[in-house]
């Protein structure tokens, strides 16, 4: 995949580099996943069934902070060989040598992660996610030469006990500050995703309403739908999808 090149655009007054990437090729269906998930018996097939109906327009993340390095590989080297068959993307979490070493399309960078430019010497070809929480992050990663940033959390979840969402208007905020697309996190459910892509979002995110759904394939065609704004993401029908981030 072509990395792309670098341009300048000025946002209110500051200069702010960008990587252009064009937006078509980056997925607007995040399926994230952590250490339960990963753990479940039958993850790889309900894997499967969300990258048979989101394919180029979906993208799973692994992500298991816990998981053993060897373990962590052998997950990506399997939802490699989805991405191959599906076109749906694999991005990994944090770990960007395991990203290069099994052929994942991306990486996904947080606060505990190398940083952007380091991952984009390490490998210009890969695309790079950064995770942020406030305009400031985003103007930064934008600079950075990230590829898209998820942004969040936006609606009340698990994931965070006890906090607040931000809100869709944290999405205007930061998409006033830069052009990267912006991957909204947190509590999404596909009714909520046409008020987010109202605010500037790009795509959405989302944990358990993808993988405590009964049927991940379904859940996937639900929000895409609720994404398209005519019900009816991949030409057939669907219903709605329940789940918390």
């Amino acid at each position: 995949m072509a990395a792309g090149t670098r341009g300048e655009t000025a946002e209110h007054g500051l200069a702010v580099r960008v990587r252009v990437m064009s937006r078509s090729r980056i997925p607007l269906l995040h399926a994230v996943t952590n250490d339960e998930i990963v753990a479940r018996p039958h993850f790889l097939e309900r894997a499967r069934s969300f990258a048979i109906v989101a394919h180029d327009r979906g993208a799973i993340h692994l992500r298991g902070h816990r998981q053993t390095g060897r373990r962590l590989y052998d997950l990506a080297r399997a939802l490699v060989e989805l991405q191959r068959e599906t076109g749906c993307w694999l991005v990994v979490n944090d770990r960007a040598d395991v990203a290069l070493a099994t052929g994942a399309r991306g990486v996904q960078l947080t606060s505990r992660s190398m940083s952007v430019a380091d991952a984009r010497a390490v490998s210009p070809t890969l695309a790079i996610g950064a995770s942020i929480h406030d305009p400031d992050d985003g103007a930064r990663a934008a600079r950075a030469g990230a590829d898209w940033a998820v942004a969040g959390h936006i609606y009340p979840t698990d994931s965070h006990r006890g906090e607040a969402g931000r809100g869709p208007e944290l999405v205007r905020r930061i998409t006033r500050r830069t052009a990267i697309p912006i991957i909204a996190i947190g509590g999404v459910r596909p009714h909520h995703v046409p008020l987010l892509i109202a605010t500037g979002a790009y795509g959405i995110a989302a944990i358990r309403g993808i993988w405590d759904s009964a049927d991940a394939g379904q859940a996937a065609f639900d929000y895409l739908s609720s994404h398209d704004g005519d019900g009816n993401g991949n030409g057939h029908g669907g219903s709605d999808a329940d789940g918390e981030r």
